[in-house]
């Protein structure tokens, strides 16, 4: 080949590849979105992402391919309108002191300070008083200032002295008073002296605890919902039902999330950078980390025929969703220190186990000796099993390992709401919620790392120390048949354990998340 064509087919290469959008800094796009009083959620939905991938990019996570042509192109669209909206603006009052609203006139636009918040078009009865209201929060329409709720019944007026007002500005009842978000809100009624808060950040508004007219409503009404529509939608036949639900199990389980983690303490991250050890060597292949799955049989039993229970641990993954889960992007860090304020994935060189009799390794079946990386779950059990209460092994060696700040209730909300509704489905004899509850909790954790089919999350740390935990759990059962008495013959994957002796002394029986139920009896001699 000439040096000319080669020259030409570089020319050819360079002209297909496109230069990735550029975005403004994390802290210009939330201004942006925020200046336009638009919540997390309305951008989320016109990009086709989760509200929790925006709060990721106003965090500084980049994102990348098609969405992030959108995205800049959603910011570039909004500095136009605000570029705009202050060159048509007439000279008047200072942005911070608004002039009075006219009594009648329509609710301000949202706080900013609440991102789930909603202006609506049109008013829509609120769902706490039923008078017009101009947001939508949590999915019901409803004031977000408790002052603007009409009171079920006037209240009287005190018969006892008022408190004199504060001489700083004295307005007539129509007048807005300031607060401490920055926003007008209207001055507080006699009637409203109860909920009003002058000179006080006001929270969203949320009814009261055990009034009559409180809707009782949480993240498992979407779950309800679903099932409800689902059977309509198929005139109550309950296979076609079932099938369309197990295929929308993956987004609804990634909304549910969303839902459970308003108002959390801390903010998922939902694309880190991930180091080289958690990404597939090949395309069909696996990462570097080790989950400690067991695959064990024993190998000699007590003399005689016996009986064999094969039993089956009820939401194995389902139980695993609390584990200690890193927060946000993963450090690096070398040495044997410990810190169980953090969460991730380490290199150890497992300790020998000499009770391969009778229990399986909690490392798992694996032959190859040497340094492995291990997940939290399976380096906390090692650290256990070492201690002063079981003394079954030595310490583990640690080398390095790659960790976050972490907490164990980063998913609990989502765990709970999916436990509470599997319950009330056994307890209604429901297998379409029932499975469809299942499907929920099982692809997202098989999909919440390198999946085609859930782009919201890319955790591939999260999902190995989801299914990790698992393994422990179940391991840690094993041990409290050895404990009670129980010849441990098998344990399997994440939910199956093999004893010989009364089992039913060890395990309550049943389908609930902390019992077992039978899956199969067998004669062994």
């Amino acid at each position: 080949m000439s040096d000319d064509s080669t020259f030409d087919a570089i020319d050819s290469l360079l002209s297909s590849v496109s230069a990735p959008a550029a975005l403004p800094d994390a802290d210009v796009r939330r201004a942006l979105r925020e200046g336009a009083h638009l919540s997390r959620a309305q951008v989320a939905r016109a990009l086709g992402v989760g509200p929790s991938t925006v709060s990721g990019w106003e965090s500084g996570r980049e994102p990348a391919g098609e969405v992030r042509a959108r995205y800049a192109y959603l910011l570039d669209g909004l500095r136009e309108k605000l570029a705009d909206a202050a060159r048509d603006t007439p000279a008047g009052p200072a942005p911070q002191d608004p002039p009075p609203a006219p009594e009648g006139a329509p609710a301000q636009d949202a706080p900013q300070g609440y991102d789930d918040v909603e202006t609506l078009a049109a008013p829509e009865p609120c769902v706490l008083c039923g008078s017009p209201a101009r947001h939508r929060m949590d999915g019901f329409a409803q004031h977000i200032d408790p002052a603007e709720c009409a009171p079920a019944a006037p209240d009287p007026v005190p018969a006892q002295p008022q408190r004199a007002p504060a001489p700083a500005r004295p307005a007539p009842e129509t007048a807005p008073a300031r607060t401490g978000t920055g926003q007008a809100d209207p001055a507080p009624r006699p009637s409203d002296r109860r909920t009003a808060r002058t000179g006080a950040a006001r929270r969203p508004a949320k009814a009261p605890r055990g009034r009559a007219f409180q809707p009782e409503t949480g993240p498992g009404d979407l779950i309800t919902a679903a099932v409800e529509t689902a059977l309509d939608e198929h005139g109550g036949d309950v296979e076609a039902a079932t099938a369309a639900l197990l295929k929308r199990a993956i987004p609804d389980a990634m909304r549910l999330l969303d839902e459970t983690r308003k108002g959390g303490r801390y903010d998922v991250v939902a694309h880190p950078w991930i180091p080289d050890i958690l990404r597939k060597q090949t395309s069909k292949g696996a990462d570097q980390v080790w989950e400690a799955r067991p695959k064990w049989t024993r190998t000699a039993l007590p003399p005689g025929s016996h009986e064999v229970t094969a039993l089956d641990m009820n939401g194995a993954y389902l139980s695993a969703l609390k584990t200690h889960l890193p927060l946000g992007q993963l450090e690096h860090s070398t040495g044997f220190d410990f810190d169980r304020r953090r969460a991730g994935v380490h290199l150890v060189t497992p300790p020998a186990w000499d009770h391969e009799d009778v229990l399986p390794n909690p490392i798992g079946n694996r032959e190859e000796p040497g340094p492995l990386w291990v997940t939290e779950p399976t380096l906390r059990l090692l650290l256990r099993l070492s201690g002063p209460r079981h003394r079954l092994c030595d310490p583990p060696e640690i080398h390095e390992s790659y960790t976050s700040g972490a907490t164990e209730g980063l998913l609990e909300k989502f765990r709970v709401a999916l436990k509470e509704a599997r319950d009330t489905a056994l307890a209604q004899d429901d297998e379409v919620t029932l499975e469809y509850v299942k499907a929920m909790y099982s692809k997202f954790v098989s999909t919440m790392g390198e999946s085609n089919y859930n782009r919201e999350l890319y955790r591939p740390d999260w999902m190995h120390l989801v299914r990790s935990q698992a393994f422990a759990n179940l391991w840690t059962k094993a041990l409290k048949a050895h404990d009670e008495g129980l010849h441990v013959v098998r344990a399997m994957g994440t939910d199956e354990l093999h004893v010989i002796g009364d089992w039913r002394q060890v395990f309550p029986e049943g389908r609930g998340v902390t019992e077992v139920k039978v899956k199969d009896t067998y004669t062994v001699g």
